[in-house]
């Protein structure tokens, strides 16, 4: 847990400071609305419910301003681009931006949650006081003109006796907007978790475009100026420590008392800073680095939705190029659309390229790259980019071992990456540098037929599934094993850990990177880093 915080002590800063703003901010508004006397009438008839509300509106306020920060891809790419020659400390947090979307996503479900039961509290209240007929300051307050010359006296924006919560949610703007932002906010977060992300995209992608309602809804959410407090000339005129008392003799023309004057409190925008298709498209005022993504939009199948690729092709290339799965109805929509070959070709858009965490993994004297499934594409444009650089003979490349694993769950993923690691093989071989890739396939997958088969060619030169001279290994790895061997291996080296792949996979991965590393910041340490979109 220590050497953790240590390699990441940059990212629980800034969750710290993210962390403490909000209580900051709740409790400036807490005690602002409590102890406030332009409130004190406010306060008369809400009570404390009025505190909860406005505190809880403003983190609101300020969390969905900084939810889109971790989502602005361009913003991202440039700040990596400029911290390039910064230290991987300070580049990590980049790397869990979407963790700290999430995050932020939640404070705002927790604040939205208090700041309605506030309300609800104070509709009950605003009624029993509407309602009452026992003289006290609460009803005297609640029945100030609403109309006429003392227009601005009104308090209590509920107007009747007999009305209802549900004739002023739809009837007021606070309630109108309140529900439309309420309802965007539900069908943003619910269309959000894994389940819906991974089986039913088209559903995540298109209602997280509800942010733009619920943007839009919290602007103007406060415009009605319900919550109202005393204007500073009333103030001026009939301080409420000296008046309040004396409530009964505010319509006796011989008393220095009069009637309190209420303004509505406006909203406040706070600024702050396997089946696989390969897709090759001709540069074109392109630049890319290694494992950067860009996401795609086919118009013929959706003009609306875009989809986040990662670049399987070396920025050395005069190309750049993706590799699609079926994944979705979208994928398989495009799939079908150029196994037709029929032209002209579907058209095809492009935005990005985008940063992501493996352009540092050349930052590493050794790398251990880790890809499940189609998530090893971002590694595809690693080892094509170390195939050009030993082509080159680039002496700048300061990476001196790499060690890859992949891990399917059917045979037939293996098929279009095997070139590449064919070329790879050769290429170290005539360069005499046989020991810089080791490679790891294992096949999650399988039956007796095929164990059987391999066993039966395993003394020949090459696999039998994929003609490597790897050979396949059946199962998952023994990760412990891998990293022990590793840590042995290079007793006194940084090793940078990559993983494109699922989550489960990845916590496994953190906790060997913390066991594994060790305590002496001398010798071996693992540093875990994980592909997010």
């Amino acid at each position: 847990m220590g050497n953790w915080v240590v390699n990441h002590w940059f990212s629980v800063l800034i969750l710290v400071i993210w962390f403490g703003l909000n209580v900051f901010l709740f409790v400036q508004a807490f005690l602002q609305y409590e102890t406030d006397d332009k409130y004190y009438y406010t306060r008369e008839i809400l009570g404390s419910a009025l505190a909860w509300a406005r505190a809880s509106a403003r983190c609101l306020n300020y969390n969905s301003m900084l939810i889109l920060v971790p989502v602005c891809r361009n913003l991202l790419s440039f700040v990596r681009g400029t911290c390039s020659f910064c230290s991987r400390t300070l580049r990590k947090p980049l790397d869990h931006n979407l963790t700290f979307h999430k995050l932020v996503a939640y404070m705002i479900c927790l604040l939205t949650a208090v700041h309605i039961i506030a309300h609800l509290f104070n509709f009950e209240r605003y009624s029993r006081s509407r309602r009452a007929t026992d003289g006290s300051l609460a009803s005297v307050l609640s029945n100030l003109s609403h109309h006429g010359k003392e227009g601005d006296a009104w308090l209590n924006p509920i107007h009747s006796p007999d009305t209802t919560l549900l004739y002023v949610t739809f009837t007021s703007i606070a309630g109108l907007t309140g529900v439309i932002i309420t309802i965007a906010l539900i069908l943003m977060v619910t269309s959000a978790v894994e389940f819906i992300r991974k089986h039913y995209f088209e559903v995540f992608w298109y209602t997280h475009h509800l942010f733009i309602i619920y943007i839009i809804g919290l602007v103007i959410h406060g415009v009605g100026g319900i919550v109202r407090g005393q204007t500073k000339k009333s103030m001026e005129e009939s301080h409420p420590h000296e008046c309040a008392e004396s409530f009964e003799k505010w319509d006796d023309p011989d008393h220095h008392c009069r009637h309190p004057q209420f303004e509505g409190h406006f909203p406040q925008v706070i600024m702050h800073p396997s089946k696989v298709l390969e897709l090759q498209m001709k540069k074109r005022g392109f630049s890319m680095e290694v494992g950067q993504y860009v996401f795609v939009n086919c118009p013929s199948i959706s003009f609306l939705e875009w989809h986040p690729f990662t670049l399987t092709s070396a920025p050395e290339e005069d190309f750049f190029s993706i590799h699609v799965r079926v994944a979705g109805d979208w994928t398989e929509k495009l799939i079908k659309a150029f196994e037709q070959q029929k032209l002209p070709l579907p058209r095809i858009e492009v935005d990005g390229p985008f940063g992501t965490v493996s352009e540092d993994v050349f930052q590493y004297e050794v790398a251990m790259l880790i890809g499940a499934g189609i998530g090893v594409t971002p590694f595809a444009s690693i080892l094509k980019s170390i195939w050009y650089k030993f082509q080159r003979a680039d002496h700048k490349l300061k990476t001196q071992k790499i060690y890859f694993y992949w891990i399917c769950r059917e045979t037939g993923a293996f098929a279009w990456f095997n070139d590449l690691l064919n070329s790879l093989e050769k290429e170290m071989e005539e360069l005499g540098k046989v020991g810089f890739l080791n490679y790891r396939l294992f096949l999650t997958g399988w039956d007796s037929n095929i164990v059987g088969h391999a066993a039966i060619n395993f003394d020949k030169a090459t696999d039998i599934l994929t003609g490597l001279k790897q050979k396949t290994s059946f199962g998952r790895p023994m990760w412990d094993n891998e990293f022990s061997t590793i840590a042995t291996a290079h007793p006194k080296s940084v090793v940078g850990v990559f993983l494109c792949g699922p989550q489960g996979l990845a916590k496994s991965l953190r906790k060997c990177c913390q066991r594994h590393s060790s305590l002496d910041p001398r010798k071996v340490q693992f540093y875990f880093n994980k592909e997010n979109f």
